[in-house]
Formats: C-alpha cells, sequence, structure tokens
C-alpha cells in the first residue's frame, strides 16, 4: 500500500497500476483477510475512475475479520475518506474520516490521526461528532439492505436478492453509513439494533376489531 500510495501522490499512475497488478497475480490476497484487504485497498487507491474506486474501497471495507487489522483498516478508511472528498461527497467522507481518526489515535499512532484531521477539516468539518442524536431515519428499503449487508452479503449477491444492480445497493449503503453513523459493514449489525424499525398508523382494521370488543 505504501510503494501504490507513493506513486499514486507522485503522479506515476503507471507505477501504481503496476504494483496493483503484481498484488493481484500473485494472489496475496487468498493468504489472510490482512492481506485481502490490503490488496483491495491498494487497488483502490490506484483506481482510475471514482466509481471503480469506491467499489474496491467497499469490497475491502468488506473483507471478513478485517477489524482485526485496526492499523491497516484505518488506513483504507482514511483513502476512501480522501478519494469520497476530492469527489465532493462529503457527508460519507466524514463519516470515513472520522473512523480513521478514532481508530489512529486508540492506537497512539498521532501522524496519521493528524493527517486524516487535516482530510476532515478540508471537508468542512473541524473535529469528529461524537455521539450524534440527530441522525437521518432509515428508508423501508435502506433498511432492508443494511440488513442484508449486517448478514454478510455482498453488493452482488443482494443485488440479486432485490433485484436490483450493485451500483444501487452501493449508492444505498453510502447514504445509510453516515445515517448510522459506522464506517463498515461489520458496524451495521450493532447500529441497526439500536435503531427501532419505524412503525406506521394503526391500520383501521385492528380499530373496528378493538372497537366491536367493546
Amino acid at each position: 500500500m505504501d510503494l501504490v500510495e507513493a506513486a499514486v501522490r507522485t503522479g506515476r499512475d503507471a507505477e501504481a497500476e503496476a504494483h496493483v497488478a503484481a498484488i493481484q497475480q500473485s494472489n496475496i490476497a487468498a493468504l489472510s483477510s490482512r492481506l485481502a484487504l490490503v490488496a483491495l485497498g491498494s487497488a483502490g487507491i490506484a483506481a482510475d475512475t471514482d466509481m471503480a474506486a469506491v467499489e474496491l474501497f467497499e469490497e475491502a471495507l468488506a473483507v471478513p475479520d478485517a477489524e482485526r487489522w485496526s492499523f491497516d483498516l484505518a488506513r483504507v478508511q482514511l483513502a476512501y475518506g480522501e478519494r469520497l472528498r476530492r469527489m465532493r461527497t462529503l457527508t460519507e467522507a466524514r463519516v470515513q474520516l472520522t473512523a480513521a481518526i478514532e481508530a489512529f489515535e486508540r492506537m497512539g499512532a498521532r501522524p496519521w490521526a493528524d493527517r486524516a484531521r487535516s482530510e476532515l477539516r478540508a471537508t468542512g468539518q473541524s473535529k469528529p461528532r461524537v455521539g450524534s442524536s440527530a441522525l437521518a431515519p432509515l428508508t423501508a428499503q435502506e433498511r432492508e439492505i443494511a440488513l442484508l449487508a449486517a448478514s454478510g452479503l455482498t453488493n452482488k449477491q443482494i443485488g440479486e436478492r432485490l433485484f436490483l444492480s450493485p451500483r444501487t445497493v452501493g449508492g444505498h449503503l453510502h447514504r445509510v453509513f453516515p445515517k448510522l453513523g459506522v464506517a463498515t459493514r461489520a458496524a451495521l449489525r450493532d447500529a441497526l439494533a439500536s435503531v427501532p424499525p419505524r412503525r406506521g398508523p394503526l391500520k383501521p382494521a385492528a380499530q373496528s376489531c378493538c372497537e366491536t370488543r367493546h
């Protein structure tokens, strides 16, 4: 990831792509969840289109046991947040950057935390917001997609089940993450558990039933 990021930051895109190609050809991602996280994160950094970058970063964050590798995960979240900021997708960028800042601070990686804070300021937010109670509610479809993602399904699998394209599923998840205040799919389950489902109005049939009894 260091080599790929250095190449991208110095305008040597061909070298960054060559590093990613070497990673893919060696198939090191199959060796461990950490290497899968690093491989996908590196590919996301080097991606030549925003759409490809988002898909790769999302895939990286969905790697099973990614949370075991706190530093590598935080680096991927930082890189993802940087890309989202350049895309002007600021709300989603803040979610990723805030998660990276918190992780780096827990590990005492101060230079990395400072870098993430600088990126967060560039989004127009001066510091991470903790414990916000003004999170927007989920729509019925967003909740369904979030529940399926929390169960471990990929965007493609969710799309096949709901007759949506993987890109549409990814778009919904981009809106869900900041609404729930999370940055990874692994955090969805706990976040959803703390958000009660919407309750609709009492059905007229139920009302008439009660009135009949009385």
